[in-house]
């Protein structure tokens, strides 16, 4: 798209200085009291499904009736209730689309509930959706190889009566027996991280629709045990698996099937379910992202003051992780998402953590014991690349399934903590030759990979971010506006794959002025921040496309009275949709940041005097 320079006016720098003070204040009092953000993920239908299920088989079994059990599932029911879309199915969230996955869950949910007699005419339309959609058949056409999620739908449903056993895939459970570092090489059917789905769900999979093979039975009676202590070994003290009420309400729902109650596996998943619930009746894909959007926060931010920065970065540090981790293995230093124990580091979260803590540390007297810290990050990320040069998202070398491979937005990620951190250790001595060239081999290898991954047009596909509107449910625009940022600090911006992701950036910018996961999709804020953020230079802020994309954005922050909407546009496991309540004031602070930065005669310092003020209150 175009815009000519006769359809604009340039925006006063006031109006831009006024509208990042109002979001950087709105960010600010986000911040929990310790310090810290802790945010807000979607209620999910999906989520809330599973739970009801789980809670459901458990109140089935339990001798006495458990008022709490009853109340919640009451609770999930009406909420499901109030949020079925005009053409009979649910999304994932309030703001998704319908899709065949969520439907199916719900179904089944109903079922288990006992609710089919109460509410006919809902379960009549949403029949009709399921049977539009294809049902089971589209289940599996939806995931295709990857079993991670097709499986515990399906077990789901054949739970609940609604499929036969005959549908869900055995899952091979008895690997879990094996060192966790064989899993890579024989290749599960499921990520990584679903290592206790794969168990639970193997299981009662066996029990009902065994192997016609004799010693493939025998091998997986004789595993049943064991991988059940795995189970209980590698469960969190929150008792929920990744902090995810889908995942722990599978592992829950299985070992029900199987007559586990009283498994100590089943009790502290239980728990978590009953802790995770919301007083609304939903439950969200996740307990919270609070490491994650506070290094986005901060990082996004300028300059915290020190009685500000102070608490933030002691509350970093000791989301570090000091031991091997019990689910995946991980070494220590890295970060996970969360600071609640069913977190998992991952190569996303830890070079967030690195950027935020170096810059809280600037020019303070804990900066060289920062750099130590960080440094235990940089040499996890280090080990964690892949042999063709990029990151994946949690284990190095798995590369069956999408969500393990090596992905252009997290690679960008690390690449930017890596340079980061070498810049801020020279003169300190922690920069040895050693380090400097194993450092310098990373970020050649990160590069060359993000080479071969730029498609044709001269954009990058995300791994963990997509949108309903896209075609295939992508996102280029995030992929590319993450991977710039890379070049970007680098000092590698004049590359000509460099310079071909922002030509192809440029070119999606909608005839409103924002952008979607690429043009023609529905302009959002967080989209439009995000690829205003790598477009924006002293020189291109003359541009009409610039001036258009930054008054689309002003313009939301101007109108909306209270914290600026989310949108859709996160994936989170296979095709699971949320969003995050934060993510449009943090991406707008971002951009709005960078373009202060680049204004003059405004100063950033006194930007940041009145953004940051010690009047503003916290949550």
């Amino acid at each position: 798209m175009t815009l000519h320079s006769s359809t604009w006016r340039r925006l006063p720098a006031e109006r831009i200085q006024a509208a990042f003070q109002r979001t950087a204040k709105s960010l600010l009092a986000e911040r929990l009291p310790q310090g810290h953000w802790g945010g807000e993920l979607s209620a999910s239908a999906l989520s809330t499904a599973t739970a009801i299920a789980a809670l459901s088989l458990a109140q089935q079994q339990t001798q006495l009736n458990n008022t709490t059990f009853a109340t919640l599932i009451s609770a999930g029911i009406r909420w499901l209730q109030q949020h079925q879309l005009p053409d009979g199915g649910w999304g994932d969230t309030d703001k998704s689309h319908s899709n065949i996955s969520t439907s199916m869950l719900v179904r089944a949910a109903f079922r288990l509930a006992d609710q089919e007699f109460h509410q006919r005419t809902l379960i009549a339309r949403l029949d009709r959706y399921l049977e539009e959609q294809g049902g089971v058949a589209a289940v599996h056409a939806r995931y295709g190889k990857d079993r991670t999620f097709s499986a515990p739908i399906l077990t789901q449903c054949a739970l609940a009566g609604l499929v036969s056993w005959k549908e869900v895939a055995a899952l091979p459970f008895e690997l879990g027996c094996l060192p966790h570092s064989f899993y890579k090489i024989v290749r599960l059917p499921v990520v990584s991280y679903a290592l206790p789905a794969l168990i639970a769900i193997g299981q009662i999979k066996h029990q009902r629709d065994p192997s016609w093979n004799p010693v493939i039975r025998m091998l997986r009676q004789k595993a049943i045990r064991p991988t059940l202590k795995l189970l209980d070994r590698i469960q969190p003290a929150s008792g929920g698996f990744l902090e995810a009420t889908p995942l722990t309400s599978f592992v829950v729902m299985s070992l029900l099937g199987l007559g586990e109650l009283e498994h100590p596996v089943v009790q502290r998943g239980l728990r978590f379910l009953q802790n995770s619930a919301r007083p609304d009746g939903s439950w969200p894909i996740d307990t919270n992202l609070a490491t994650w959007v506070t290094t986005l926060s901060v990082n996004a931010l300028p300059e915290l003051p020190e009685e500000q920065a102070v608490p933030v970065k002691n509350w970093l540090q000791a989301q570090q992780l000091q031991t091997v981790h019990p689910y995946t293995n991980a070494a220590p230093g890295g970060w996970a998402w969360t600071d609640l124990t069913g977190g998992v580091p991952d190569a996303d979260d830890t070079p967030g953590a690195i950027l935020a803590l170096l810059k809280l540390s600037q020019g303070t007297s804990d900066s060289q014991q920062i750099l130590q810290s960080t440094w235990n990050g940089v040499h996890w990320l280090c080990s964690l690349q892949n042999a063709d040069g990029g990151w994946p998202t949690f284990c190095r070398g798995w590369g069956a399934l999408p969500f393990d491979r090596s992905a252009a937005d997290i690679t960008a990620h690390a690449l930017r903590a890596l340079w980061q951190w070498q810049q801020s250790a020279q003169g300190s001595g922690l920069l040895t030759h050693s380090i400097q060239m194993r450092l310098k081999r990373s970020l050649d290898r990160g590069f060359s990979f993000l080479q071969r991954q730029q498609r044709g047009d001269g954009s990058w596909l995300p791994l963990w971010f997509g949108n309903q509107y896209a075609p295939d449910d992508s996102n280029p625009v995030y992929g590319t506006s993450r991977v710039l940022l890379a070049y970007q600090a680098t000092g590698r911006g004049h590359q000509p794959d460099a310079v071909r992701g922002r030509k192809w950036l440029q070119t999606q910018q909608n005839s409103d002025g924002g952008w979607g996961a690429q043009s023609g999709t529905p302009s959002s804020i967080e989209e439009t921040a995000l690829a205003l953020a790598p477009l924006l230079t002293r020189e291109s802020l003359q541009t009409a496309s610039i001036q258009n994309g930054l008054r689309w954005l002003i313009e939301r922050v101007e109108n909306t009275p209270g914290p600026l909407p989310p949108s859709p546009i996160g994936f989170y496991f296979a095709k699971l949709w949320y969003y995050e309540r934060l993510y449009p004031q943090i991406f707008t602070v971002a951009a709005l940041q960078a373009v202060c930065e680049i204004l003059e005669p405004i100063e950033n310092t006194e930007i940041t005097q009145v953004a940051i003020d010690d009047t503003i209150p916290m949550k």
